[in-house]
């Protein structure tokens, strides 16, 4: 059996409203991954689990104050509700369940479900619960056997794995090992014989061998302090053997000397993952696991994760995660994902999302660490390559708008296939994850040179109309929900580059990015930026009679020369950036042709009047009014 539905009422953020739930989440067999930024609900998800199952390490879960809606003037509710769906039980788990059953016929097997309604409600200060079976209001209470059965197992963020493995009564680990089948036999349990077997051999050291010395002292010593009327046979005996004692005199440990939290953590997880693999009394085979990256190198992250989904997809299990680990969300199949925004639960799988069957392939091979970031962001900007992911951030900072205080992600795609990615955040039945996602991409129209057949001059043809007809066909093919696309006016980031107010700085970066890359240092002296400023404004002096299309046109080209074209064109950008920054900085005078000169040098040095201009420069150019749209629209500004 799993847990199928999750709807919560009133419960911590998420607000009732004409009697539906704040919240409604389905849950799959296997893996379960809640992902999301914070404060988007995660662990008020697991805590409401928890709160209606109870968990196997038996803690003390009882809702407080904080746990009631609460609205902005500060009142809050008087009651919340938790409705919990179980489904898929086998015959073994329903006979114990059978008096709160319902059930359906599906060909010639039947199915049974589960229904829970938890409530927690205030009255004079105090806070009282129940668990009701069937109906809401008037179902009957679960207790006894049933009610043990529904406990799942729990592992807390931030565990201290060593005290959980470590010896005493009613230790975690004891409780982990007598749940198991292996100790079902409580009286005639092979460790009892075993104990018992060594403590005879104690008691006979001490009455026969090297102890009997001590046992003699004690006699004597009982002799002269006793009465005449008293015996003084004192015997040294061991306690009663009971299994339960004998497992809590255990512990868990590491093979390591001194192991690490990551190995304890690794350590502790296997344990309790135990009773999933081997639990035969019926019960439910739930595991809910807060921050499941805690403590864990992401080699290990990556090992666990796909053994989690291997595993325990075949064998009935069910786990529910939270995690903040671009790592984790990057391996975890799309298809195990929910996705957690603005207190709603979004599921990845397919049938959810606008994403094809195809696609969900196509990501498991490309969806990366540094592209699965999008699950955690306010807002996404989706690009193709390098070098709008290392300019776009320089850009919005200029406006005003840095990309991480605004949560914002940029996705660099690394192609053209936006809709794989994009197509995430779209929903099948029409609503929307409430993430603006932003498409930046070229309308790919290259303008050429044309022979005139009335003059014969070679005549340059920008291709205007086609170039807007293009950008119209992407704006509407990538514009679906809160994906919008954002598309170069001109053939490409560069071409609009070059005929825009930074076509002059643009022409310039490219110089010194030709000189960084023919460079072992990948490095610049202040001799070779003068030198590169030198040559850059001959030849743009050259060119500035011509029309700006024109223009453009061989700028872009100077930087296609040679073979390493996708290369230069990041080094440029970076180099752009670079020169943006130092448009709005102060450089110092001590810098000298002897240093080499960072290209990040600009930090701590910015010019707010410098910033101003280049921002109003920047906000009136038509030719980049589509990047700057893009970041708008991403940190949520009308456009």
């Amino acid at each position: 059996m799993i847990v199928s539905q999750l709807q919560i009422y009133n419960f911590r953020r998420f607000r009732s409203i004409d009697g539906k739930p704040g919240l409604s989440i389905t849950f799959h067999e296997g893996l379960n991954a809640l992902i999301g930024e914070n404060d988007s609900g995660k662990t008020a998800i697991i805590d409401a689990l928890k709160l209606v199952l109870l968990t196997q390490s038996n803690e003390y879960i009882r809702p407080a104050e904080d746990d009631f809606y609460m609205d902005e003037t500060g009142s809050s509710v008087t009651e919340f509700r938790i409705d919990c769906v179980l489904e898929k039980f086998t015959d073994n788990e329903a006979k114990n369940f059978i008096e709160y059953l319902t059930f359906s016929k599906e060909g010639d097997s039947l199915n049974y479900t589960l229904k829970l309604y938890y409530r927690a409600w205030r009255e004079n200060h105090r806070i009282f619960t129940e668990l009701r079976i069937g109906q809401k209001d008037d179902g009957i209470i679960m207790e006894g056997k049933a009610r043990e059965l529904l406990k799942a197992v729990y592992l807390k963020p931030l565990r201290d794995a060593e005290r959980e493995m470590s010896s005493g009564r009613n230790s975690r680990i004891s409780q982990i090992l007598m749940s198991h089948p292996v100790f079902s036999d409580r009286d005639g349990h092979r460790l009892k014989e075993i104990l018992s077997n060594a403590n005879g051999d104690i008691e006979k050291y001490f009455i026969e061998e090297d102890g009997k010395v001590i046992l003699q002292t004690i006699r004597n010593t009982l002799s002269v302090l006793n009465s005449q009327d008293m015996s003084d046979e004192a015997k040294l005996e061991t306690s009663d053997i009971q299994l339960k004692a004998i497992l809590e005199s255990l512990s868990l440990n590491a093979p390591e000397i001194h192991p690490g939290l990551g190995e304890l953590n690794l350590l502790f997880i296997a344990a309790e993952l135990l009773l999933l693999r081997h639990d035969a009394t019926g019960g439910l085979k739930l595991a809910l696991i807060e921050e499941l990256e805690a403590h864990l190198h992401p080699q290990a992250q990556l090992r666990l994760i796909d053994y989690l989904q291997n595993e325990y997809n075949k064998s009935g299990a069910q786990i529910i995660i939270s995690t903040h680990s671009t790592i984790l969300a990057s391996k975890i199949n799309l298809r195990n994902l929910i996705l957690m925004k603005q207190g709603h639960g979004y599921d990845l799988t397919y049938g959810e999302t606008g994403l094809e069957k195809g696609d969900y392939l196509f990501l498991q091979r490309f969806l990366d660490a540094t592209k699965s970031n999008l699950f955690f962001a306010k807002g996404v900007i989706m690009v193709e390559g390098d070098a709008e992911s290392l300019l776009l951030p320089v850009l919005a900072e200029i406006l005003g708008y840095p990309l991480e205080k605004y949560g914002i992600s940029i996705v660099n795609v690394g192609s053209k296939a936006f809709l794989r990615y994009s197509r995430i955040f779209i929903r099948k039945d029409g609503s929307t994850i409430g993430i603006p996602v932003s498409v930046v991409t070229d309308c790919d129209v290259k303008p050429n040179y044309n022979d005139s057949v009335e003059t014969g001059i070679e005549e340059f043809d920008f291709r205007e109309q086609e170039s807007l007809e293009a950008v119209k066909e992407k704006e509407n093919r990538y514009s679906v929900g809160t994906v919008k696309g954002f598309i170069a006016p001109r053939w490409t980031l560069e071409y609009c580059l070059a005929m825009s107010c930074l076509s002059e700085r643009f022409h310039r970066a490219i110089y010194y990015g030709k000189k960084i890359r023919n460079s072992n240092t990948y490095s610049l002296t202040l001799k070779k930026i003068m030198k590169a400023n030198q040559e850059a404004a001959e030849e743009y002096k050259k060119w500035n009679s011509m029309p700006k299309e024109e223009r453009a046109y061989k700028i872009y080209h100077l930087m296609l020369d040679g073979n390493d074209k996708s290369g230069l064109k990041a080094i440029v950008a970076q180099s752009l950036a670079s020169l943006l920054k130092w448009d709005i900085s102060s450089i110092p005078d001590e810098i000298n042709q002897e240093q080499m000169f960072d290209l990040d040098l600009y930090q701590c040095l910015v010019d707010e009047k410098k910033r101003e201009d280049l921002k109003e420069e920047l906000m009136n150019d038509k030719y980049i009014e589509y990047l700057i749209k893009a970041i708008q629209y991403a940190v949520g500004e009308s456009i």
